[in-house]
């Protein structure tokens, strides 16, 4: 139950419930035409095929807009070339029928139109297109001009009520993306600040080993040293021996100071997939290079910042439906590439995320280079050079 609740979310209700007041309107028009009425068989003839080439139209037209409702209101622009279209049909089959069905059909339209255009713009589009059928009713029907106009009001008032329920599930949607934005930020660093975690606790034990153990071990191989020239015979030996596994000791804690040192780098991947995975509206193609790790949890940081501006500049601003991205290495820095299907534009505007990035990476000697195309959605390319790893220090034999 869970699951089918999952499925059908207010989106696909509301286009289900389209659908079928759509199908539902087909029993009127087939009993109109092929009814048992006495208008004659010429009636079912030129103008039924017009009126349903109109009505399937309409939706198709449906069908189409509700592929994909998203908050953003990014479509394309031929989306409003087919909302107009579609608007076009319900008004043909309410003249050449001689009824008011396009008005219930404008009725199911009003569900669209929040989501394709603003409030402002849709109310008049969807107010205009009920009293254009005023000339049906009080022409075609016979009605009285006042009865004429406030039948259209009538339809007008319950396809506002349409239209401002499916703004409110608009509004629904916009908070629930926000909403996942804000948990996948979280979840992502949430996984950086474990890493980091990680490696400070990495850090904090290597210096430990180093600065306590280290030095002890160093000054009892002195000492044990110094003490093998001083004894003689059997002591002797045992006092070399005892050098010798000191010696080996410094050896063994020098290596594990190196070990932890070098494995003390931030898993890239395991702090973007978070940022990446299931998007509302977005699909995200991401290839990372397996492993890659950043030494610096501030230029991890950087890169999971900047990965999460591409992303909510591609939902927002670009209207993409796919999104790709690849991280790999250039030498020693971190590349992040960026290519969108979105709608493009004719040059770069620098706003605030795009400005914010570029401040991100200028600190670390970064570099954002961006193409844009009308139609030919967004590409971006951004490197971050890499820390050196932390070395070992370098001590002469015996020494650590």
């Amino acid at each position: 139950m869970g699951a089918m609740l999952g499925y059908l979310s207010h989106t696909r209700v509301l286009r289900f419930a389209g659908l079928f007041t759509w199908a539902i309107i087909a029993m009127p028009l087939i009993y109109s035409y092929w009814g048992p009425i006495d208008d004659g068989a010429s009636r079912a003839s030129t103008e039924a095929k017009w009126v349903f080439v109109a009505y399937f139209g309409f939706g198709i037209s449906y069908f189409w807009l509700t592929r994909g409702l998203t908050s953003g209101g990014h479509h394309h622009w031929y989306d409003r070339v087919i909302l107009l279209l579609m608007t076009i049909c319900a008004l043909t089959v309410s003249y050449l029928n001689g009824s008011g069905l396009g008005s219930i059909l404008m009725m199911v339209a009003a569900g669209v139109i929040p989501w394709l255009l603003p409030v402002g713009i849709g109310v008049v589009w969807l107010t205009a297109s009920q009293l254009t059928v005023v000339p049906v009713y009080h022409v075609l029907i016979g009605l009285p001009l006042f009865d004429s106009v406030m039948q259209a009001l009538l339809y007008g008032g319950f396809s506002l009520f349409i239209f401002v329920t499916s703004l409110v599930a608009r509004q629904q949607t916009e908070a629930r993306e926000e909403q996942w934005r804000l948990n996948a930020e979280l979840r992502a660093t949430r996984a950086l600040l474990a890493e980091s975690a990680r490696i400070n606790e990495r850090t904090r034990i290597s210096r430990e080993l180093h600065d306590l153990l280290g030095h002890h071990l160093t000054a009892l191989s002195l000492n044990l040293e110094v003490a093998s020239h001083i004894t003689e015979g059997q002591a002797q030996e045992h006092v070399r021996q005892a050098h010798t596994l000191a010696k080996l000791l410094l050896t063994d804690v020098r290596e594990a100071v190196s070990q932890l040192r070098e494995s003390g780098a931030i898993d890239l991947a395991a702090a973007l997939r978070p940022l990446v995975a299931q998007v509302p509206s977005l699909d995200i193609h991401l290839d990372i290079a397996a492993p890659l790790t950043v030494e610096d949890p501030e230029r991890a940081h950087v890169l999971l910042r900047c990965t999460q501006e591409i992303i909510t500049n591609a939902v927002r601003h670009a209207g993409a439906r796919n999104l790709w991205i690849k991280v790999h290495r250039d030498g020693a820095s971190v590349v992040i590439e960026a290519d969108d299907d979105g709608q493009g534009a004719e040059q770069v505007t620098t706003g605030n995320g795009l400005r914010g990035m570029r401040e991100r990476l200028s600190q670390y000697g970064g570099l954002l280079d961006i193409q844009t195309r009308r139609g030919g959605g967004f590409r971006l390319r951004l490197s971050v050079p890499g820390t050196p790893g932390l070395m070992p220090v370098a001590v002469p034999e015996g020494v650590l």
